[in-house]
């Protein structure tokens, strides 16, 4: 089997949306480790600002992209979803996004500055890029993972001939890279599941979910990972972008984690909230347009420190996060 030669066994996982901030890839990199600057919910000109920071540092460190839906969502079920939050969502003051049913997150624009500008590594979430886009970035320089979470989705990213695969488990906090965002998830123990890919594909494995000690650590590198990567145990790093009321909501004691669709869609794993509890329900597999809706809501209850309406999303192995720079906790993780 080929093997990634990575600087560690322990990467930090990319965290959208403002969690993985341009000093803390620089932090893991200086630190002897790798990180993956999130170009999620960025256009090309902000990722390439983001670049120039990240260079600004030691080390080496990758890019991770959403890869968009082909299918396109349906309209009735995300207006439908409006209808049943707006009125609880009108009474707090607050806003809701407009229609916007399709979003491709600039995909050709990142797919060509990172084609001008290469990094060691690019990452990819969400489903299969095209074989066009993964030869340009080849050609440039990069290393390639692609995110899959079943031996199904390995086997066909394995047909692309990635140097590598990053397998996530439902332990992970954020959004499950599912291929199909329609169907619900499996939830199969992420030593387990990699266990059945490197089975079945020659490709080296990086491990991703729930991981927050260095025994969880060594159980998914003797399955057959040759690293891991963490986001949950770096929410509270130093270096982070985590907010105010998410950093406060990782250390309630009567905190729990579940799988969700309300805030975006698609089936991501948070501590539960209000919100989650009351319209789980009801909410469309309708990544991005239920994102899109909620987005306006979410930066108010930040902004007003209301944890009932803010997505607080964390991994299983929330509970021992801890501050800190983040050189120190990938540190601890180790083997």
């Amino acid at each position: 089997m080929r093997r990634l030669n990575l600087p560690s066994p322990v990467l930090a996982a990319p965290m959208a949306g403002g969690g993985s901030t341009p000093a803390l890839v620089r932090a893991v990199a200086e630190a002897g480790s790798l990180a993956f600057v999130p170009a999620g919910y960025r256009t090309a000109e902000q990722l390439a600002g983001d670049l120039q920071q990240v260079r600004s540092g030691a080390g080496v460190f990758g890019v991770n992209l959403f890869v968009p839906d082909p299918v396109p969502v349906d309209r009735e079920a995300v207006a439908r979803y409006r209808g049943v939050i707006a009125a609880e969502v009108e009474a707090l003051g607050a806003p809701l996004g407009p229609e916007r049913l399709e979003d491709d997150d600039d995909w050709d624009a990142k797919v060509d500055l990172l084609c001008q500008d290469p990094v060691p590594w690019v990452s990819f979430t969400f489903g299969l890029p095209d074989a066009t886009a993964l030869r340009r970035l080849r050609t440039a320089g990069s290393r390639l993972l692609l995110t899959v979470t079943d031996v199904e989705e390995a086997r066909a990213a394995a047909g692309l001939e990635p140097d590598g695969l990053v397998v996530q488990s439902a332990a992970a906090g954020g959004h499950r890279g599912t291929f199909d965002q329609r169907r619900t998830p499996n939830t199969d123990d992420l030593a387990d599941l990699v266990a059945a890919i490197t089975a079945e594909v020659a490709l080296p494995v990086v491990a991703a979910g729930g991981l927050a000690e260095p025994a969880e650590v060594r159980r998914v590198l003797e399955a057959g990972a040759e690293a891991v990567s963490v986001g949950t145990a770096l929410l509270l790093a130093d270096e982070a972008g985590t907010r105010p009321t998410h950093r406060a909501a990782l250390g309630d004691p009567d905190a729990t984690t579940t799988t969700m669709r309300a805030y975006t869609g698609r089936v991501a794993r948070g501590i539960r909230t209000a919100f989650s509890d009351r319209y789980e329900s009801e909410a469309p597999a309708a990544y991005p347009a239920v994102h899109h809706l909620t987005s306006p809501l979410r930066r108010w209850a930040a902004a007003n420190d209301d944890r009932d309406h803010l997505h607080l999303w964390a991994g299983t192995g929330f509970r021992s996060a801890r501050p800190g720079p983040a050189g120190e906790i990938l540190a601890r993780l180790a083997p």
